[in-house]
């Protein structure tokens, strides 16, 4: 096999595995898109913590838009999301819209609920943040990656679903198009 024909071989393994994108690095151009994706939001399990709020039941949330936000505060990726995140909230906040900032550790020192709400603190996170130490309510969403955002609708339905940084402005452009259908 020739160089050539192994670069265009692994290339095309490349695009059939990773559909052109790699995973998290999307362009902030693509079109908004609002259609179920997971279908029914699962609700909130196997939580040991609840700061900034009591506990919260998905099904008490119907009538609001909601970002589930996967996250954990030793994730650098995590971090770079949290200002995004911490934005929408305070834009919408008001209209209909909350965030539930879901930590889900991936190393033990991340289960401490006092390191937890440190994190909460330096980042001036004020949204409610589920402690999620045994990753039920990271299984119940069948997650995989950190950080990872659901828009769920009025209904309930996951309707957007994004892993990684990026994609900030469609992410406020479909919680508005939501807000906006239900004024």
């Amino acid at each position: 096999m020739t160089i050539r024909s192994f670069a265009i071989s692994a290339s095309l393994v490349a695009l059939c595995l990773f559909g052109g994108v790699a995973p998290g690095i999307s362009s902030e151009a693509a079109p908004v898109q609002v259609a179920a994706v997971q279908g029914t939001a699962p609700n909130f399990t196997g939580i040991g913590n609840w700061f900034n709020s009591p506990p919260l039941d998905i099904a008490a949330l119907r009538g609001k838009v909601v970002l589930v936000n996967f996250w954990t505060y030793g994730c650098v990726n995590c971090v770079n999301t949290l200002p995004h995140v911490t934005a929408l909230h305070a834009k919408y906040r008001d209209r209909g819209f909350v965030v539930v900032g879901i930590h889900t550790p991936e190393f033990p020192f991340e289960k401490s609920a006092g390191n937890v709400q440190a994190a909460i603190k330096r980042h001036g996170i004020t949204y409610p943040v589920a402690q999620d130490n045994e990753s039920r309510t990271w299984n119940a969403y069948n997650n995989r990656y950190w950080p990872a955002q659901y828009i769920v609708d009025q209904r309930g339905q996951i309707v957007y679903q994004h892993d990684g940084e990026g994609q900030y402005q469609q992410m406020d452009d479909i919680v508005r198009k939501l807000l906006n259908a239900n004024s």
